[in-house]
C-alpha cells in the first residue's frame, strides 16, 4: 500500500455509528481543557484519537463482475470450511463453504455485502462474547444474520458476530432491500468477526491467514448461468 493510500484509510471519514462516541471523546475533552488542562482532556483527546481511526469508513471500489463475491469486511481469514449455515437463516441444513473473517480493533468494522442481490431474511440472536477469532464463535457468540439472494435465485449469508469486547452489531439494512456488491450494510464496534456462507457448488478462492478487504479482495466467483 502506498503512503498516500495510507493517508487516506486513516483519514477516512468516520461512519455515523460513531458519532456518539467520537462527540462524547471530544465533550471530555473540552472539560478537561475548561479544568486548565486536567487528566480528563487528554483522556478524551486520546479516546476521540481512536474513535476517529476504529470508525473510519473508507470508500472501496468492488471489482466490476458481476459473479464476485467480494470479502464482506476487512481482517484476517481464520477459517475456510465446510459448514452448516445459522438455523435461523433458513438456507437449510446441508453443509456449504464458509469463509471466516477476524477483524481486530485496527481493522476497519464496516461490513459489506458480498454479492449484489435482495435481503430475503435478517435475523438477531443473542449469545456470548468469546473471543471473536475462535471457531467455536460462530455457533456461541451474539450474531446479525443475512440472507441475500442473487438476481438469478442463489442464496448466500452473511453474519455478524460479535466479539470478545464487542457489544454491539448495527444492521442498516432492511429485509427486502437490494443491496450492490460491496455496498455498506452495518458495522461491529470493537473487534468481531463477519462469516460468509458461499452458494451451493461455490468454493472460495482463499485461504487462512490472507489478509481481506472488505468490499475489494474476491473471496470467490459465482459460476455463470448460461441461457439456452
Amino acid at each position: 500500500m502506498s503512503l498516500t493510500s495510507t493517508i487516506r484509510l486513516v483519514l477516512a471519514k468516520p461512519h455515523p455509528a460513531g458519532r456518539p462516541f467520537i462527540w462524547g471523546g471530544v465533550a471530555a475533552a473540552l472539560l478537561g481543557w475548561i479544568l486548565l488542562g486536567s487528566w480528563l482532556f487528554w483522556l478524551g483527546a486520546a479516546f476521540t484519537a481512536f474513535c476517529l481511526y476504529f470508525f473510519r469508513d473508507p470508500d472501496r471500489v468492488p471489482p466490476p463482475r458481476p459473479n464476485a463475491v467480494v470479502a464482506p469486511a476487512d481482517g484476517r481469514v481464520v477459517s475456510v470450511m465446510p459448514a452448516i449455515p445459522p438455523e435461523e437463516l433458513g438456507l437449510g441444513p446441508e453443509p456449504r463453504w464458509r469463509v471466516a473473517i477476524f477483524l481486530s480493533v485496527l481493522d476497519v468494522h464496516v461490513n459489506r455485502s458480498p454479492i449484489e442481490g435482495r435481503i430475503t431474511r435478517i435475523a438477531y440472536r443473542a449469545g456470548a462474547f468469546v473471543n471473536a477469532a475462535l471457531d467455536k464463535a460462530s455457533d456461541d457468540n451474539e450474531r446479525n444474520a443475512l440472507a441475500i439472494r442473487t438476481t438469478d435465485g442463489r442464496d448466500l449469508g452473511v453474519v455478524q458476530i460479535a466479539g470478545l469486547i464487542a457489544r454491539r452489531i448495527v444492521c442498516t439494512v432492511r429485509e427486502g432491500d437490494m443491496v450492490g456488491t460491496g455496498e455498506r450494510f452495518g458495522i461491529i464496534r470493537f473487534g468481531s468477526r463477519t462469516d460468509v456462507y458461499l452458494p451451493h457448488g461455490v468454493k472460495p478462492l482463499v485461504m487462512v491467514g490472507q489478509t481481506m478487504i472488505g468490499g475489494e479482495t474476491v473471496i470467490a466467483e459465482l459460476p455463470l448461468v448460461t441461457v439456452p
